[in-house]
């Protein structure tokens, strides 16, 4: 028994020993350096390298080499405006993560350092980062979902105070191809976003629901090999009504279409566009994020020849507008690949005097202005 008692303090021993040279370790390379003068300053320790490069949308032209000095080689941005950066290194062409920074995303099967600027109270960095205000909660359930034929799992955010029982508003927040249901979580900030915005008064209080929309995978991530698929009885869209019904059985929440709303990036904005039809007058409030807007998916046609060739599509959006929704909000990067199906989309809603809103900005395809639009639409809900 004295032995074992001896071995069990000689691997504390060592484990501890191991800890504090990971602390000296990070001394010696302080990464990421936020500097006086707004630029930030990356660094990675590795003496034996003959290159060491960092990519990064932190970076301008997005890639640069670093320099070295007694081992350490370091890179310093320009000055960068507030917003949620990520980078990762290359040591002689090996991947690398920033050893000195403990904040990390994943988006799909690549993983990034990252780092938040912010300079004043309110501005994009300062919403995405966390702060001494009231706190929401992230459960990750699992619920069972008959149309899809076996059980799946999603992330559910609640407000602060929700625990003492008062019902709330729910928002249906839909990911991106190769995204899953952490993926607002993680490269979205959801929860950080939604306890600063209800903390400042510019969002009412919800029930955030972020389900996996991959309808072939249980739960995230995806193409793991780390958890069970099956092949789906139905599409994403027809079974969404089972995430709906589990979110009504165990949360308080107010019903009717003017506390719901749904909306989605990428995929999920064409789930938000196909799930809003098929579901006229469920809810008041929708959103669509650089959505992939298609009734057929390998087709050339435009928008309206689709539902030309689709009447009962054209029917579900008739039915859907008569139902007099509160806000049907279109939002997209004037760089995004998407863009020519989201001005298909609003050339059809004008055509048929379908009432919108439309928000254009800089960039692309990227997580970015996703955070931009869920911070937007948030404010308008309820």
């Amino acid at each position: 028994m004295k032995r074992l008692y001896f071995l069990a303090a000689l691997l504390l021993m060592a484990f501890a020993a191991q800890a504090q040279q990971a602390i000296f370790e990070r001394r010696d390379t302080r990464s990421p350096q936020f500097n006086d003068d707004g630029t930030v300053t990356l660094r990675v320790k590795a003496p034996d390298a003959q290159k060491v490069s960092v990519i990064g949308d932190c970076i301008e032209n997005g890639h640069a080499d670093l320099t070295q000095q007694d081992g350490v080689w370091s890179y310093t941005t320009g000055v960068l405006a507030p917003e949620l950066y990520n980078y990762r290194f290359y040591v002689d062409g090996a991947e690398v993560q920033d050893a000195g920074n403990i904040e990390r995303s994943r988006d799909v099967r690549s993983f990034m350092s990252i780092f938040i600027v912010s300079k004043e109270e309110g501005d994009r960095g300062y919403l995405y980062q966390n702060h001494n205000v009231e706190h929401g909660d992230v459960a990750h359930v699992w619920y069972d979902s008959p149309a899809l034929g076996m059980k799946r799992r999603m992330s559910i955010y609640t407000p602060p105070g929700y625990d003492q029982g008062k019902a709330y508003p729910v928002l249906y927040l839909l990911h991106g191809a190769g995204g899953d249901e952490e993926a607002w979580l993680t490269l979205g900030r959801t929860a950080q976003i939604m306890d600063n915005l209800i903390a400042l008064g510019k969002a009412k209080p919800m029930i955030v629901v972020m389900p996996n929309g991959n309808a072939s995978d249980d739960a995230g991530p995806l193409e793991s090999g780390l958890k069970q698929k099956g092949q789906p009885k139905t599409s994403y869209e027809e079974s969404f009504p089972d995430i709906m019904n589990y979110v009504k059985s165990h949360y308080k929440i107010k019903k009717g279409a003017d506390n719901t709303a749904l909306c989605g990036l990428s995929m999920g904005g064409g789930h938000t566009f196909r799930i809003s039809m098929q579901n006229a007058g469920t809810f008041g409030y929708m959103g669509l994020f650089s959505a992939a807007v298609r009734l057929e998916w390998n087709t050339r046609k435009s928008l309206e020849e689709q539902f030309a060739d689709h009447p009962e599509a054209a029917e579900q959006m008739k039915k859907l507008f008569a139902a007099k929704p509160h806000l049907y909000w279109i939002a997209i990067g004037k760089d995004d690949f998407l863009f020519q199906q989201n001005v298909e989309l609003r050339q059809y809603l004008d055509k048929m005097q379908y009432p919108y809103e439309y928000y254009e900005n800089e960039g692309g395809h990227i997580w970015r202005n996703w955070r931009i639009y869920l911070s937007m639409f948030a404010q308008r809900l309820f």
